[in-house]
This record gives structure tokens, C-alpha cells and sequence, in this order.
């Protein structure tokens, strides 16, 4: 009775000295944006042997990987204001946010439109009032509007039917310059198609009168 107790205790004993604990490992990698652990990498290994002298032998690999990316602290633009409500000037600000770099910046940008507005009422205020209207004609929309009303913009110190001559002498010079050129030759091409049309229909009118002289000719012969 006391020999297969014997036997059983040492079996045990075996069993617990051959057997290798798990050995488990973390590895972690922390970079900007980037988050990397590594956990796990344990190796277990069991080995049993039986009273007949057979074993069994089981091995385990494991190995965790991880990678978490956040995404890192946002890019603000700058504010810029203007200084006074005086000033033609406006801030213009920008920011650009991806997960490896963040870039923003501004500046100020000059309102051309409000400072030639300012200009004018100046101007107009000291009684000049021909200047001011030629700083507003800088414009091509008030430069066109100003054709339109029969009132062309003043050029070289003249005015009215003087200065409308010189514009079309230095059309060049306009602020609608682009604008005027397309206009002209939009102009020219649908001349030039009422030009054929009317052409084709002379040319109508010339056939019939022909052919209404051949009916004459034929019905009363000489």
C-alpha cells in the first residue's frame, strides 16, 4: 500500500520540477503621435512522464503586438486685427493640421476698394470733386457705369465729349480694358453674322426678281 503512495508523491514532484512557469514580457514605445506596446512574448513549456516510462511534451509561443496613433494637438491660426477702424486693412489667417505636422500663419491684407472710397470722400470733402470722381473711376465697374450714363471718366484734365475721344484713342488705358476687348469683338462677330444674313436675304430678293423677269419673258413673247 505504501509503494504505489510512494510512487504517486514522487510522480508529483517530477512533474512540478520539469514544468517551466510562464514568463511574460511588456515592451512599450511612446514617439509624437505614435503610441507602440509590445506585450506578451511568453514561452510555456509542460512535460509529463508516466509510471511506463512515456512522455508528453506541449509548447506555447505568444506574442501581442499594438500601435495606437492620436492624432497631436491642434494647429491654431493667428488672429489679426486691424489697429483702428481708420484702416483699409484686413487680417487673413490659416492653419493646417495633419498627424505628423501643423502649420498656421497670417497677415494683412490692404482693401484697395475701401481705400479708394476713403480717397473720394476726402477729396470730395476739400471741394475737388472732378478728382474724386477720377479716383472712383479707378474701378472698372464705376468706370463702366460712367460710359454707360454718357458721362465719361475724366483723362489728362479733360471731361465730357473731350475725354471720351481720349478714351477711345487710348482704350489701353481703361480699367475694364480686358472686359472692353472681349466686348468689342462679341460685338464685331454679331455684326458680322446680321451682316451675312442680310446678305443672304439681298441675295433671295435678287433670285425672285429673276425669276419673276423669266415668268414675264416667257408669258408675252416678242
Amino acid at each position: 500500500m505504501k509503494n504505489p503512495l510512494i510512487l504517486i508523491l514522487t510522480l508529483l514532484i517530477i512533474s512540478a520540477c520539469v514544468t517551466t512557469a510562464a514568463i511574460a514580457g511588456s515592451t512599450q514605445t511612446n514617439t509624437s503621435g505614435s503610441n507602440t506596446a509590445i506585450e506578451g512574448g511568453y514561452t510555456s513549456t509542460a512535460t509529463t512522464t508516466y509510471q511506463s516510462g512515456s512522455s508528453s511534451n506541449s509548447t506555447t509561443n505568444n506574442t501581442t503586438n499594438s500601435n495606437i496613433r492620436s492624432a497631436p494637438p491642434s494647429a491654431g491660426a493667428p488672429s489679426y486685427n486691424s489697429m483702428t477702424q481708420d484702416v483699409c486693412a484686413v487680417g487673413v489667417s490659416l492653419g493646417v493640421q495633419t498627424f505628423g505636422i501643423g502649420i498656421s500663419g497670417g497677415k494683412h491684407a490692404i482693401d484697395k476698394n475701401c481705400e479708394r472710397l476713403k480717397l473720394a470722400r476726402i477729396l470730395n470733402d476739400f471741394g475737388m470733386k472732378v478728382a474724386a470722381v477720377a479716383i472712383l473711376c479707378q474701378d472698372e465697374r464705376v468706370f463702366e457705369s460712367m460710359i454707360q450714363a454718357g458721362t465719361p471718366c475724366p483723362i489728362d484734365g479733360k471731361i465730357g465729349k473731350e475725354a471720351e475721344a481720349l478714351w477711345s484713342k487710348y482704350d489701353h488705358e481703361r480699367p475694364d480694358y480686358d472686359t472692353y476687348v472681349k466686348r468689342m469683338e462679341d460685338r464685331k462677330k454679331k455684326d458680322e453674322e446680321e451682316e451675312l444674313a442680310m446678305q443672304k436675304e439681298f441675295e433671295k430678293i435678287e433670285q425672285e426678281k429673276e425669276r419673276i423677269k423669266k415668268l414675264k419673258d416667257w408669258s408675252s413673247p416678242k
